[in-house]
């Protein structure tokens, strides 16, 4: 037990946890009695509409005959179909996150001195405040990189001139400098952290310039700073598909509710930190590697489609690895049919297996994808089509590229940034009102009793 007196759980703590059990439970039946949306969804997963966007679109369903079906799924940044963006940078052999940062901040794709001015300016911002790194990095860093993250953005503010003023062009600088240090902050508090536990030597290289934000990301990962054009061309596809994902994902929708209060940048994206650090919202892509890993343990022909099968309905019978009835990486919220960013992620994800020599593990998840729909479809009652999403790839894919697990949702926090900061920006030239939707209250009125005749 920890010699902390703050992290010891009592008896006393474990008294009063059980009165939170009482005193916090509500019957489910009320749900549907007073017609609550839960987790603001119907019941056929689609989300209640709760604000407008122009930054972003994710289409999963069409009209028909007047009503909603499913269809295979698109995903478009400022209303650009985001695989036309993929397709248009790869074709040209460049980098395409920065860009995409661009486009969702300032509305259009850049020209190329727009784009040029906009590197440059990203690259100045990315040099941390002096001892920023062994003031706040190197002490007693956490055993979660999200963590440090959140204090990283957190303790920003104090080096910030100019914190709470939240005019558009302050607070442009302020995203744009959160941008640029993403990156810096999860691979810095990465080696802290291994450092700390005695698992390695500490490595702290200093960001470059005029190299792209995958570029540094591997740059500052590894010991030798080297990477392959391939791995950094990859990883660019992934943080330019996690750059946005509309107004209502969890974190998304978290920097629209306290940007909406008038709160600090710094504020408003720790918030959002916080709520990507949920296994439910940004730690999917661990669970399918780990998913996998037991798979390959458990199944002796990746192969043989029968294995596979039957590895996947113990899945779903709470069987098999962590008995929570899911197989990872399939089925999404909002898309049904498909995931238009696993769609572009494969043929890459092939190309990566091909030269990292794991063609077999690329054919097992090529398995999985095939079969998991059905099997779901046969096990389970599904309102919806069922497809496997981004997360599904992007954990082999980090694997492949040999960044460690504890990187997987900080990384996608260096991708999701851009977003965050677009809707951050939006909120705050249209909101006006606070964000305050009601609850209904269902505890009966009670006499109150004085302190001499409680039992």
């Amino acid at each position: 037990m920890s010699k902390n007196p703050y992290s010891k759980l009592t008896p006393y703590i474990e008294n009063l946890s059980k009165k939170c059990l009482d005193c916090y439970q509500i019957a489910p039946e009320n749900y549907v009695k007073y017609d609550v949306k839960r987790g603001l969804r119907d019941v056929d997963g689609k989300g209640v509409l709760a604000g407008l966007t122009n930054i972003s679109e994710i289409k999963s369903f069409e009209i028909f005959d007047g009503k909603p079906r499913p269809c295979q799924g698109e995903l478009c940044y400022r209303g650009i179909d985001v695989k036309k963006i993929v397709k248009g940078f790869v074709s040209e052999n460049r980098f395409g996150f920065e860009a995409v940062c661009y486009l969702l901040l300032f509305g259009d794709l850049p020209n190329k001195k727009e784009l040029d001015d906009f590197c440059k300016q990203l690259g100045s911002f990315r040099d941390l405040p002096h001892n920023f790194v062994e003031d706040v990095i190197l002490k007693a860093p956490p055993a979660d990189m999200m963590n440090t993250l959140a204090r990283c953005v957190l303790t920003m503010y104090s080096y910030d001139d100019n914190p709470d003023d939240t005019s558009i062009a302050n607070v442009v600088r302020q995203c744009m400098s959160l941008i640029a240090t993403f990156p810096l902050f999860s691979v810095y508090g990465y080696h802290a952290y291994c450092y700390d536990r005695g698992n390695s030597s500490l490595y702290i290289h200093a960001p470059q310039p005029h190299l792209s934000t995958a570029e540094n990301i591997l740059y500052l990962l590894r010991p030798d700073k080297k990477y392959t054009d391939l791995e950094a061309h990859i990883l660019d596809i992934a943080l330019v598909l996690h750059a946005e994902h509309g107004g209502g994902n969890n974190s998304t929708f978290t920097t629209h509710v306290v940007s909406s209060s008038g709160t600090d940048t710094y504020s408003a994206i720790a918030a959002a930190l916080g709520s990507l650090k949920g296994p439910k919202h940004g730690g999917a892509n661990i669970k399918v590697v780990q998913m996998f890993n037991d798979m390959k343990e458990n199944i002796d022909n990746w192969e043989d489609e029968k294995q596979v099968a039957d590895y996947l309905r113990k899945l779903l019978k709470k069987e098999a690895f962590d008995k929570k009835g899911l197989i990872y990486g399939m089925g999404h919220a909002v898309y049904s049919l498909s995931d238009p960013r696993a769609d572009i992620f494969r043929s890459f994800v092939q190309k990566l297996s091909e030269a990292k020599g794991r063609m077999k593990e690329f054919g097992l998840y090529s398995l999985v994808e095939k079969l998991a729909p059905k099997i779901i479809a046969d096990e389970r009652r599904i309102y919806k089509g069922v497809s496997c999403n981004v997360d599904f790839y992007s954990g082999f894919v980090y694997s492949m590229l040999d960044l460690p697990p504890e990187l997987y949702t900080p990384l996608f926090a260096t991708a999701r940034i851009a977003g965050w900061s677009a809707h951050r920006l939006e909120e705050l030239i249209n909101g006006g009102k606070i964000i305050r939707p009601a609850y209904e209250s269902i505890c009966p009125r009670r006499e109150y009793i004085p302190l001499d005749q409680r039992k």
